[in-house]
């Protein structure tokens, strides 16, 4: 069995977004060839309501799919097409922005906010597809425990449990929490870009430390093996196909030509963003 090595590390560095939003931002514009089919990646932790409560109001997306994962808080949320719900501790909301929606995330006042936001690329040909979103409750998320780690699945499979299939790239997430000591191992598919990001603590990977709030890139191979030696960690693993095309991003709206990129913001702004 071949082991997957780290080739890659992103610390995460402190930075504001939407209303006044003080979070991390760790993968974006300058990693999407060596993460792809992953675009970007956020991190929020934070136990001072000020540093979030203003929110994020009403912007566009389009031609990627949003995923919003709360360890601990809650958010609210609403659309354009007149979709509400609520995330609470442990659930998630994926969102496929698709031909363009104008949604909104208001983080509530909670004890800590913990969670990130990622955005998954669409391919080329499903860019304009029609916009939906689901709320993934926790019940719809299954714990597999293992000998030293928790491991929920969020999106894909581990050992015969089933989170969601995502509707466009079949990418795999899962929320893994590793006990001091603890050594997880998991298989990989050879062919999809594999990496995790370190929510809490560090882990040991092929005798290399990854630091907390970090996103890890494996190199090829069948099998990554985790370890937390120094202490407990929590980590989210991410597995996905590469897409191997061109990227056009503006702010919310990630397309493949810079063609598409402006017609996109001239139907923004002449009313006809919204199919």
């Amino acid at each position: 069995m071949t082991y997957r090595e780290v080739i890659r590390e992103v610390q995460g560095r402190a930075t504001v977004d939407g209303a006044g939003v003080h979070l991390v931002r760790v993968l974006g514009i300058n990693t999407t060839k060596d993460y792809d089919p992953w675009l970007m990646l956020d991190s929020f932790d934070a136990t001072d309501p000020s540093l979030y409560t203003a929110g994020f109001p009403m912007h566009p997306h389009r031609g990627i799919e949003t995923i919003t994962y709360l360890i601990e808080g809650q958010m609210v949320h609403q659309d354009s097409l007149g979709n509400k719900g609520t995330i609470n501790s442990g659930e998630s909301q994926w969102m496929t922005a698709g031909s363009g929606i104008l949604h909104e995330e208001m983080p509530l006042a909670s004890p800590r906010m913990l969670g990130v936001q990622i955005w998954l690329n669409l391919p080329q040909a499903e860019k304009m597809t029609p916009p939906r979103y689901f709320d993934i409750r926790e019940s719809m998320i299954p714990l597999v425990r293992e000998k030293s780690a928790d491991v929920r699945v969020i999106a894909g499979e581990f050992k015969g449990a089933k989170g969601v299939s995502p509707p466009h790239v079949k990418a795999t997430l899962y929320d893994v929490s590793l006990a001091k000591g603890g050594l997880l191992e998991l298989d990989t598919n050879p062919e999809e870009t594999v990496f995790v990001f370190l929510v809490l603590g560090g882990i040991t990977v092929a005798g290399r430390d990854i630091a907390e709030k970090t996103a890890a890139l494996f190199g090829p191979g069948r099998r990554v093996a985790l370890e937390a030696k120094k202490g407990d960690a929590r980590l989210l693993f991410f597995s996905g196909p590469p897409l191997g095309e061109g990227i056009a991003w503006g702010g919310p709206i990630v397309m493949n030509t810079e063609e598409e990129l402006n017609l996109a913001f001239k139907e923004l702004n002449n009313g006809t963003f919204i199919k």
